[in-house]
């Protein structure tokens, strides 16, 4: 559900990264390599899409460096270099994933939706409880058979919530799955979703306020 985007042409990485903001995913986006290790360092990601020639610090070395942190970030990389010899070295290196410049966009959203799927948190594509029925692949979202026509970033908390399975999920929790490194954590941002997630649903009211510790479904 949080994806980086790794690419040092800046209009291709705003093009990716709006893309799959717009499936759903939160994004942020750097252009050099040491800028990718910055934030991978900081933030808990799904998914990094990730140039192999960038500047600085090579694609390759913070593939290496990742994969030797033993984080649960899975890798997809992308480069110009299209030939067997190239994928099978990227692969061997550590990346999860291996897509040739020029792709299509559908494929690229396809496959990152995939690795998160293999990540340490895995979403199965139907999650349900309480009346809700939430299509993950699809993302349409109902509740008793009534379609709800939520927002990428209101469809995101509630799946997390619905994972959740009944348990407290924290505000923190919810910001920094939810969203990307530009929210900051006083901004109120997961108080106005909530609202609106809430009215959305329905009644009788399905989302719990636990205070001083979070919500819950």
């Amino acid at each position: 559900m949080r994806v980086l985007v790794a690419e040092d042409e800046e209009v291709l990485a705003e093009l990716v990264a709006t893309g799959l903001r717009r499936a759903g995913f939160a994004v942020d986006t750097v252009y050099s390599g040491d800028a990718a290790l910055a934030y991978l360092g900081l933030h808990d990601y799904d998914v990094v899409v990730l140039d192999r020639d960038l500047p600085r610090v090579h694609g390759d070395d913070v593939t290496r460096r990742l994969v030797a942190s033993g984080s649960r970030t899975r890798i997809l990389m992308l480069t110009a270099a299209g030939s067997m010899e190239d994928r099978v070295a990227g692969l061997d290196l550590g990346a999860d994933d291996y897509l040739p410049k020029p792709f299509e966009f559908p494929e690229l959203v396809s496959r990152v939706r995939a690795l998160r799927r293999r990540s340490a948190r895995p979403a199965p594509p139907l999650l349900e409880r309480s009346g809700l029925r939430l299509d993950t692949v699809r993302r349409t979202a109902e509740r008793d058979g009534r379609e709800l026509d939520l927002s990428p970033k209101e469809f995101a908390v509630l799946q997390i919530l619905l994972e959740a399975d009944g348990a407290v999920v924290s505000a923190e929790e919810l910001l920094e799955r939810a969203w990307d490194a530009h929210a900051g954590p006083f901004t109120g941002a997961v108080r106005v979703a909530l609202g609106t997630l809430r009215g959305k649903l329905g009644e009788p009211p399905l989302i719990r306020t636990v205070q001083g510790v979070g919500y819950a479904l």
